[in-house]
C-alpha cells in the first residue's frame, strides 16, 4: 500500500549540509500498523513528512496505493492535499476558537468535494462516535481532557475516510497513565478501521505494543526492521538491544559452534555461555552477548543439569511494585535481573544466576 525506496532527504543549515535521511527503503502492507521508532534527530520524523508531502525529498521514490506521490528523479510531486492521507501531530493543532463539531467539520468545508449540511452533520457524528466523542459536539474544544482532545485530532484526521493515516508522536503530551490507555484505544480503532498506518515514535513499549511492524532507526537510516516480538527478542546489533528495552550486555569470544541447532559457545569473564547465534560469525571473533533482565532466573540452590548458571551475590533487590529489580555480583560482573516481587532476596546473599541459552543473543563487537 505504501512504499519507499532509495529515500534521501537533506537540509542545509549554517553549519553545512545536515543528511537527514539516508537511503530508506521499506513498505507498509494494506491495513497494517507500522512504527519508525529511534532517538531524538534519527530522521524518522523527516520520513514521515516526506511521505506526507510536508517535505520534498532529494532522491528516491515514494508510492501509495498504485500511484507515485514523490520521485525527483521523475519530476513528480502530488502535493499534500492529493494524497489521500490523514494525519495526526505531536501538539493535536486544535482550533480552540471552534466546537469539537466544527473542528471535525473543516476538513469537508474546504475541501474539493461539496458537502451538504446533512451530508456533514452525518459524517461528523459516526466519526466522532467512532472516536467516543459522540455527545460533545457543542462543547469548546479548549474544555476537554488531553485525552478527548487526542482523540479530536484523530476524529479530524479521519473524517476524509483517508487511504493512509500518519501520526507523529500523538502521545507525547499525555501522562504516562493516560498514555497508557490511549495506546490500547488508538490500537484497538485502526484494528477496527483497518487502516494503514505510519506511526512516529521515540518510545519503545508504544512501538512494541501497538505495532505489527517496526523499523528502529539510527543516524538517519533504518537499521532492524521486524515484528515487535523478533526486534525485542533478536536485536541484529548493540543499539537495538540497548534502545529497544533494556538488556545486559557480556563481551566474549566465539569458541565454538553448531550451525544445526543455531547454538554457539563463549568464552566470557563469568565463564564459558552457551548461546542462541543468528548470524554467521567467524570462530575467535569478538562478540557481545545480550540477554534481558527478565530472562535472567535466580536460583536460591543450585540447580541441577542446568546450562549458563554461575555463583553471585546479591548487590541490591529493590521492590518496584511489579517485579523485583536486582543487581547480582558475578565474578565482578554486574547482572541485572528482573524477579517475580515474591522472592525472598537481600543484599549480600549468595544466588545462582541462570541464564537460558535461548535467550542469550550473540551480536558482533561494534
Amino acid at each position: 500500500m505504501l512504499k519507499v525506496t532509495g529515500l534521501y532527504k537533506r537540509f542545509v543549515t549554517d553549519r553545512g549540509d545536515v543528511k537527514a535521511v539516508e537511503d530508506i527503503n521499506f513498505e507498509v502492507e494494506e491495513g497494517q500498523f507500522y512504527t519508525l521508532v529511534g532517538p531524538s534527530g534519527c530522521g524518522k520524523t523527516t520520513t514521515l513528512r516526506c511521505i506526507a508531502g510536508l517535505e520534498r525529498t532529494d532522491a528516491g521514490e515514494i508510492r501509495i496505493g498504485n500511484g507515485i506521490v514523490s520521485s525527483p528523479e521523475s519530476g513528480i510531486f502530488v502535493p499534500i492535499s492529493k494524497r489521500n492521507i490523514g494525519m495526526v501531530f505531536q501538539s493535536y493543532a486544535i482550533w480552540p476558537h471552534l466546537t469539537v463539531f466544527e473542528n471535525v467539520a473543516f476538513p469537508l468545508r474546504v475541501g474539493k468535494t461539496r458537502f451538504s449540511s446533512m451530508e456533514i452533520k452525518t459524517k461528523v457524528k459516526k466519526t466522532l462516535e467512532t472516536v467516543r466523542l459522540g455527545g460533545l459536539e457543542e462543547r469548546p474544544a479548549p474544555q476537554l481532557s488531553g485525552g478527548q482532545q487526542q482523540r479530536l485530532a484523530l476524529a479530524r484526521a479521519l473524517i476524509r475516510e483517508p487511504r493512509l493515516l500518519l501520526l507523529d508522536e500523538p502521545l507525547s503530551n499525555l501522562d504516562a497513565k493516560l498514555r497508557e490507555s490511549m495506546r490500547g484505544e488508538l490500537r484497538d480503532l485502526q484494528r477496527q478501521l483497518k487502516i494503514t498506518t505510519v506511526y512516529v515514535t521515540h518510545d519503545q513499549l508504544e512501538a512494541v505494543s501497538m505495532s505489527n511492524v517496526i523499523a528502529v532507526m539510527h543516524e538517519g537510516r533504518i537499521v532492524q526492521e521486524g515484528p515487535p516480538r523478533e526486534i525485542y527478542d533478536r536485536p541484529n546489533s548493540t543499539f537495538v538491544a540497548d534502545f529497544i528495552g533494556s538488556t545486559n550486555f557480556l563481551s566474549g569470544q566465539l569458541v565454538e559452534m553448531s550451525t544445526a541447532d543455531e547454538t554457539c559457545a563463549i568464552t566470557s569473564s563469568i565463564g564459558l555461555i552457551q548461546c542462541y547465534l543468528q548470524n554467521r560469525i567467524r570462530a575467535k571473533s569478538d562478540v557481545l552477548i545480550s540477554i534481558r533482565p527478565e530472562n535472567i532466573i535466580l536460583h536460591r540452590e543450585k540447580p541441577e543439569g542446568v546450562s549458563n548458571c554461575f555463583e553471585g551475590t546479591v548487590i541490591t533487590a529493590n521492590f518496584l511494585g511489579e517485579y523485583l529489580d536486582c543487581k547480582i555480583d558475578v565474578a565482578k560482573q554486574t547482572i541485572r535481573s528482573r524477579q517475580h516481587p515474591s522472592l525472598k532476596i537481600k543484599e549480600g546473599d549468595q544466588v545462582y544466576v541462570e541464564m537460558p541459552p535461548e535467550y542469550c543473543v550473540v551480536i558482533p563487537h561494534e
